[in-house]
Formats: C-alpha cells, structure tokens, sequence
C-alpha cells in the first residue's frame, strides 16, 4: 500500500462537503453507512470504498434517474433513498403493489426496486412483477430484500437480487448505466 492510499483511508470518513460531480461524499458515505448498520449483510471496507467511487464517478448518470421503490417498511430503505437523492434521482416510494399500479401508469421508470414479501404475503414481489407484463412495462427490477431464496424461482424480469445496500448501489449504477447508453 502506497502512503498516499494509507492518508485517503484515514481522511475518507473524515472528509466534509466534498463535492464531486454533484454528490456530497461525506453525505453519500454517511447515508451507506446508515443503511449497511440496518443491514445483516456484512461490508468490507475495500466493498464500501468502491461503492462510493462509483457514486462519484455516475453523478452524471444518476441525475433525473427515475425510481419506483415498493416496500411495506419504506423506513427501512431511508438511508438508501436519501442516498439516492442525494445523487439527484428521483424515487416514487409505494408500500405496496396497489399502490405502485396508478405509479406504473403515470409515468416510465428507470429502475423498479421491490421487496418480494409485503404485507404477510410471500407472493407481492411476483405479483408485481406479473403486474409489470400486464401493463406492457419492461422497466427492470431490483430485488433488495431481508431473505432472498433463488431456490423460489427467479422471474426473468429480475435484474439481480441482494440483501446488500452496497450491491444495491452498484446495481442501480448499472441499470442506469445501461438505461442512459440505451443498452437495456
């Protein structure tokens, strides 16, 4: 490791209003921070580092991205949400797929993040996702989830699953990624 690595991994949680490409940093690792301690996942720190440079590095990419987040516990997801924010997207929270239908009509999204179990039933998330083929929606989705079980079945509509905020934000980055070089 190089001096000038060991000086930035010291001055990194110390950093204040650092603004780079339109992010906050200490505001941007403050608020991972919040979401990873609500999380049972664990985080190295080289995972969290690299989460946030990514952050800095797709300001661009984020700006005016469009999110449509369905959870019965929107609470759970502040941190992320405010994260995202943060990095000038727009999020449409929904606590259930009720809530998400007039949404889905409304207006396009860029990503659809969506917890599988609401309300006691196991079945919300695949009934979202099945809502998503009725209404003719092919806006890609994000599982992000306390339990995930891929022995359940995955819908092809499912871009990734996790219970990770960290793979969270890297896999919103790559649909936006994708979504803004028209690749999806």
């Amino acid at each position: 490791m190089t001096l000038r690595g060991t000086i930035v991994e010291r001055m990194v949680p110390r950093l204040t209003a650092v603004r780079a490409m339109g992010i906050e940093i200490e505001l941007a690792a403050e608020l991972l921070d919040r979401a990873q301690d609500e999380s049972e996942s664990p985080v190295t720190p080289h995972a969290r580092r690299t989460a946030l440079g990514r952050l800095e590095h797709a300001a661009d990419l984020l700006s005016d991205g469009r999110i449509l987040w369905v959870d019965d516990h929107p609470e759970g997801n502040a941190p992320l949400m405010e994260l995202f924010r943060t990095a000038g997207m727009h999020i449409d929270p929904a606590r259930s797929t009720e809530e998400a239908a007039p949404l889905l009509r409304r207006r396009s999204y860029d990503v659809v993040i969506s917890d599988m179990e609401r309300h006691g039933d196991p079945q919300a998330g695949t009934t979202l996702l099945r809502l998503l083929e009725q209404y003719g929606v092919r806006t890609p989705v994000l599982i992000y989830t306390g339990n995930w079980n891929p022995e359940r079945g995955v819908d092809r509509r499912i871009f990734a699953a996790t219970t990770a905020p960290v793979e969270l934000v890297h896999y919103v980055i790559d649909l936006m990624e994708r979504s803004r070089l028209g690749t999806l």
